[in-house]
């Protein structure tokens, strides 16, 4: 039933990823995967390669740079075959991991989005990775700690980062310098980046846009200090109640519904390709985008482009931001065999080689921060030094629940009454109603889950 919930809950959600649609179907009946059970060979005890699936939702630039990925680890030895396998987006994956979840045809690793980690740990589907950290006494310090504190709960760390991002505020330079401003200084906070839009706020071009996106909300409200549910943001128990209807989350809505009132905010929807055009096009001089977005801003804009922090309320200081993006899972039920060979594929993953080339082709964070010492990166860092501003914002986080980040197994509905509440807010709604209605659509969301476990 719980299963059978989030999944519906799943459908119509926006969720960051450029990914196709899959036909294959991996559903079994029951007698086909009973025999499947009983005559499924122990991979490597015949002396042959161990072979394991590991199901992604990358496609595009980001399937290349993985496929690279896993030749490379393929190559590198002779005990072990990962066969990368593109499922569809993430919803289409989780789907399919449901019908094998837990079973010995269940794949090695399945890449699942960040709003699926309380699903995947309540699931029973996946073997924390924890118990590998321990076993091989693995060094997790090497590895980036504000982008660990969002997979960790009560302290075991559950799966392994994979592609990591958070939000940015990307601007026009050179709209910057036309308009007075300062195009080496960014504003910080919502009041400077309202007084900023206004000046930079033509016929032609909006000051200011933010996508209409869950997520956004999330990191503004984080940012501030603020809780998105209560119990801890979820992770001290099931978060019963939503608290992003408070003081933070009207500050986030009264700084949007300024702009939009004073008509220097553009409205580009939920269309991620319609923003970042209209910013490339020169139709807004500032936006939010994830920092897997700078490279393609700096690419196709004509003008120079800044990239700065995402602002913070005016009597708060900065918390910083929480991750975004998808981690890796231990499927649970498959051999030991196929275990050891997932952690050592996953250990591959970590190294500051693969790291470096891996933040370089996609603009994800590199998970290992060794992995920014590497020449290819310091090279170019030079070159386009605002990839290094992602890098400090991630690292100039303080650590605490509010950027640790919530977890709540209704993550995609909560996201979509976001959504709908800052439709509402461009239509004329009032703030503190719109983020009422969200709160409440949200609280039922997770009274139903609860009741459901």
């Amino acid at each position: 039933m719980k299963s059978s919930l989030f999944l519906l809950m799943l459908l119509g959600v926006l969720v960051i990823a450029a990914c196709t649609n899959s036909d294959s179907d991996t559903k079994k009946d029951d007698d086909t995967m009973k025999d499947s059970e009983t005559t499924k060979k122990d991979p490597g005890n015949d002396g042959e390669k161990v072979e394991i699936e590991f199901w992604h939702a990358m496609s595009g630039s980001g399937q290349e740079s993985l496929d690279a990925i896993v030749k490379s680890f393929n190559d590198s030895q002779d005990k072990y075959e990962v066969k990368a396998e593109f499922q569809g987006s993430y919803e289409e994956s989780l789907t399919k991991l449901r019908s094998v979840g837990g079973t010995k045809d269940a794949p090695a690793i399945t890449q699942v989005f960040e709003v699926g980690t309380k699903y995947m740990i309540d699931s029973g589907f996946i073997e924390p990775m924890q118990s590998f950290i321990d076993k091989d006494n693995y060094d997790l310090s090497q590895l980036e700690e504000n982008i660990l504190n969002y997979y960790r709960v009560d302290g075991d760390l559950y799966s392994m980062p994979f592609n990591s991002s958070t939000p940015v505020m990307i601007y026009n330079k050179d709209a910057f310098e036309a308009a007075g401003l300062d195009p080496e200084k960014a504003p910080e906070t919502f009041g400077e980046v309202i007084g900023a839009a206004e000046k930079l706020k033509t016929d032609d071009m909006f000051g200011f846009s933010m996508l209409t996106y869950g997520w956004f909300f999330e990191q503004l409200v984080a940012t501030q200090g603020g809780l998105y549910v209560n119990e801890d943001n979820g992770r001290s128990g099931d978060a019963t109640e939503a608290l992003f209807n408070g003081p933070e989350g009207l500050n986030v809505f009264r700084f949007l519904d300024t702009m939009n009132k004073a008509g220097t905010f553009g409205n580009y929807g939920t269309n991620w390709d319609d923003i970042r055009a209209a910013f490339s096009s020169e139709k807004v001089a500032m936006y939010m985008d994830s920092s897997a977005g700078v490279a393609n801003a700096i690419t196709n804009s004509p003008f120079e482009v800044g990239v700065a922090y995402i602002p913070h309320a005016d009597e708060v200081k900065r918390n910083g931001v929480a991750i975004g993006g998808a981690s890796l899972w231990m499927s649970k039920g498959i051999s030991e065999n196929e275990q050891e060979a997932a952690w050592e594929f996953m250990k591959h993953l970590t190294t500051p080689e693969v790291q470096a080339k891996w933040h370089l082709e996609t603009g994800y964070f590199a998970i290992n921060p060794a992995a920014y010492d590497e020449d290819i990166v310091k090279e170019e860092w030079e070159k386009y030094p605002q990839f290094k501003v992602t890098v400090d914002q991630l690292q100039d986080t303080v650590p605490g629940i509010a950027t640790q980040g919530a977890l709540i197994s209704v993550f995609p509905e909560s996201r979509q009454q976001i959504v709908t509440a800052l439709e509402d807010l461009y239509q004329g709604k009032d703030p503190q109603e719109a983020l009422d209605q969200a709160a409440e659509g949200t609280n039922r969301a997770m009274d139903i889950a609860n009741k459901t476990k």
